[in-house]
């Protein structure tokens, strides 16, 4: 069953695309049907389920907060810019069960509707799934082009939808729409700031190993990406712990297993990623919904010795990399081909844990760690294309009762044993270290 919200009376408006939505736009427009896996997808039951009529009356206020749902992107000469519209209408997919099923039906539909693509010149970026019982909405989930937010920015949203559908006013500071905040960057200040990170990352990158992993350079990419999923209760559990022990985030640990595990395996002095950052720093920006989020480049000195510390430092250093994520990525992009040797970025890691919720998935239960590692699995899900400048991108992500960690690689850099070898180092180190904790 499909039909669709209308909405009329926002604010319209035409400026230039901000740095976030050009570089995502730079990214999705390559991939094709692919491009459907950047979609940021979240959703929230409703309880009591509501009348459709009353829902669609949420998502228009929704829609006439945050303008970033209502913007189009087309190109200008050699600049993209970003088009608002005041009137309009997004797609609505419902499906229809049993008031038992509601659940069940909403986590399908999330996928389903995960995997449509948006086209950012000509649709609406942001489509409703709407699960309805007894004719009343039990479940809604609500699927956004990555053009127009990214995690952060659908925690945002979710949550002034919580707030709307309480009867509340949203709380969270939303002043800084797309349009203002292009003005900012396009602003002397703006750019004082987009050069200082740049120079920033240039720095960094004219210090770090040429190569992470033998053999990297002239090896041709592999025909296909492997990709990985440790499904680990143990280093859930671990991680908070280590976090609560050594005062740190669970970031700080993670991003510092990862640097240990992936020197271990490759043998370079010193580490570096490009790490997906929350830069909403700005006044009016903390409960925006835009596509702010960029990667920050974390180069760690030396990752043997002992983990505690190298977890403190990491700590220290992924700062540094989230005070200079706010750039100009293409401009950088142009900085980097400019540069006589860099060293090797080809390392992502996304840390998405509570960005993307869709079942409110449960903790792991409190349990002795060697009994929760003996539940760890490792699967190969797919495969998928080669990957421009890429040797691993690292998602750590939500799961029932656990954590996972998502590895792409390529096989030619980094082969099956190897990437196993990675995935298993991460949740070792992690685990070793809350049991020396205890």
């Amino acid at each position: 069953m499909e039909s669709e919200f209308a909405f009329a009376g926002a604010r319209p408006g035409t400026g230039p695309a901000t740095w976030g939505q050009s570089a995502i736009w730079d990214v999705v427009r390559r991939l094709g049907a692919d491009a459907a896996r950047y979609n940021v997808s979240g959703g929230t039951p409703l309880d009591p389920p509501l009348p459709l009529d009353r829902l669609a009356g949420v998502v228009r206020a929704l829609l006439l907060r945050h303008d970033s749902l209502r913007t189009v992107l087309a190109p200008d000469g050699e600049r993209l810019a970003q088009v608002v519209h005041a009137a309009g209408a997004v797609p609505v997919h419902a499906r229809e069960c049993e008031p038992a099923d509601v659940t069940e039906t909403a986590y399908a539909l999330y996928h389903e509707l995960q995997a449509i693509p948006f086209d950012a010149e000509r649709e609406l970026p942001v489509r409703v799934g709407v699960v309805v019982a007894d004719g009343l909405a039990g479940y809604v989930i609500l699927s956004l082009s990555h053009t127009a937010s990214d995690g952060w920015g659908l925690r945002n949203l979710l949550a002034d939808c919580a707030a709307l559908l309480a009867g509340r006013e949203p709380s969270g500071d939303a002043r800084q729409q797309p349009l203002e905040e292009a003005a900012y960057q396009a602003s002397e200040r703006g750019r004082r700031r987009d050069a200082a990170a740049r120079r920033a990352w240039i720095d960094k990158l004219r210090r770090g190993p040429a190569s992470q992993f033998p053999d990297r350079a002239g090896r041709p990419a592999a025909p296909a990406f492997p990709n990985a999923v440790l499904n680990s209760p143990a280093l859930a559990l671990a991680l908070d712990r280590v976090a609560t022990g050594l005062a740190v985030n669970q970031g700080a640990v993670l991003l510092a297993a990862a640097a240990a595990a992936a020197g271990r395996l490759g043998g370079a002095p010193d580490t570096v990623f490009q790490i997906v950052v929350n830069n909403r720093f700005l006044p009016g920006m903390a409960g925006a919904v835009n596509t702010i989020a960029q990667e920050g480049l974390l180069h760690l000195p030396g990752t043997t010795g002992d983990f505690a510390a190298l977890v403190r430092r990491t700590f220290g250093a992924a700062l540094s990399a989230q005070r200079h994520a706010y750039y100009d990525k293409l401009a950088l992009d142009r900085d980097i081909a400019d540069l006589r040797a860099a060293c090797d970025h080809s390392c992502f890691v996304n840390d998405t844990r509570g960005l993307m919720p869709i079942l409110g998935y449960a903790k792991p239960p409190a349990e002795p760690l060697h009994r929760a590692r003996a539940r760890t699995t490792l699967t190969w899900p797919l495969e998928h294309a080669p990957r421009r400048n890429t040797t691993f991108a690292l998602d750590a992500q939500d799961a029932p009762g656990s954590l996972e960690l998502a590895m792409t690689a390529d096989a030619a850099v980094l082969p099956r044993p190897d990437m196993e070898r990675f995935l298993f180092g991460i949740e070792d180190l992690v685990v070793t270290q809350a049991l020396a904790l205890q």
